[in-house]
């Protein structure tokens, strides 16, 4: 699965990634629900996959994230997007980012095992029945060890799958990662599918985090980011589809990025309303690669003021871009 990762893995990201193949499955960045349920047109340009099928243009499925705490107004916004085409809800009981948890939503919720509980049965009573509402959560909140009862009341609620980053919230990004944590919460789940996330960013984590969690399936997030080709050499071990002949890890070279670096303007630029958002999210995804690889040569990226610098510096032909206007 690719992860949801707020203003990182949206649209035109999703359609990259997936367009190279061995991603089986995507989760939206969250959508959340506060005072009101969001309209309708909402939904749609929050996850414009909605209007193809829920399925990003290379064919993969886009499941709908939602954030909030008040189970009701939750399971309301889930209805509505099952009836727009989610083909699924996932809940998001992760995110550790402060504005979040201040207002009652992401990992906050950790806090509070028996409200999680409360929001996954009234979701899953909401949702039709055929459709999996799914949970994703860190380890705890400041303890490793809350993720046992939070998980456990993820399942008593009627979760289909539970994703777990092997983390707390406090540690935020920090080293370590608890990848045993969650193949213990695997073993006392007993059947229930877990989804390990956190920390892969090669191959040999890849194979340290499935050994030790004993999970089947994975979550992947800045490691997909960071060394795009990896996700083949994991899909070709889990026995997915994947693309023959991809070498196991993204080489670091400004030559291998290229290709990677034009097509992804190429499609933000079809979203995006002004070049210089291009421009941004592309240093926003160099630099997840530069601060866990090293590229070597981001320094230069850093300067380049133009969306047209930046294609002349991959050696992308000229480009006029055009400054659209927002439709009203």
């Amino acid at each position: 699965m690719l992860a949801p990762m707020e203003g990182v893995t949206d649209y035109p990201m999703r359609r990259f990634m997936t367009e190279r193949g061995g991603f089986t499955h995507c989760v939206s960045e969250f959508l959340r629900v506060s005072q009101e349920v969001p309209p309708k047109r909402t939904y749609r340009e929050f996850m414009p996959e909605l209007l193809q099928g829920a399925r990003t243009d290379s064919g993969t499925l886009v499941q709908l994230q939602l954030l909030g705490g008040d189970a009701s107004r939750l399971a309301e916004a889930a209805v509505l997007a099952c009836e727009l085409g989610s083909p699924g809800i996932d809940l998001n009981f992760g995110c550790p980012a402060p504005t979040v948890n201040r207002h009652d939503g992401g990992a906050t919720l950790l806090k509070h095992p028996q409200r999680i509980r409360e929001i996954v049965t009234a979701v899953r009573a909401a949702v039709p029945p055929h459709l999996p509402v799914s949970a994703k959560m860190r380890l705890g909140w400041d303890g490793i060890d809350a993720i046992f009862e939070n998980a456990a009341m993820a399942a008593e609620g009627g979760a289909s799958w539970v994703t777990i980053h092997a983390r707390t919230r406090m540690a935020a990004y920090q080293p370590p990662v608890f990848w045993s944590q969650i193949g213990k919460v695997r073993r006392e789940l007993a059947g229930l599918p877990v989804v390990a996330n956190g920390d892969i960013w090669t191959l040999d984590d890849f194979h340290r985090c499935r050994d030790e969690s004993g999970c089947e399936h994975f979550m992947l997030g800045r490691g997909a980011l960071a060394n795009p080709d990896m996700v083949h050499a994991i899909a070709s071990e889990l026995g997915l589809p994947s693309v023959p002949g991809v070498p196991e890890s993204t080489p670091l070279t400004r030559e291998a990025w290229a290709p990677l670096v034009l097509r992804f303007i190429d499609i933000s630029l079809e979203y995006f309303p002004v070049s210089s958002a291009v421009l941004s999210r592309c240093k926003q995804w160099i630099r997840i690669a530069e601060r866990n690889r090293g590229l070597g040569w981001f320094d230069e990226i850093k300067r380049l003021e133009s969306l047209d610098e930046l294609r002349a510096y991959f050696g992308g032909p000229h480009l006029l871009v055009q400054e659209r206007v927002m439709d009203a």
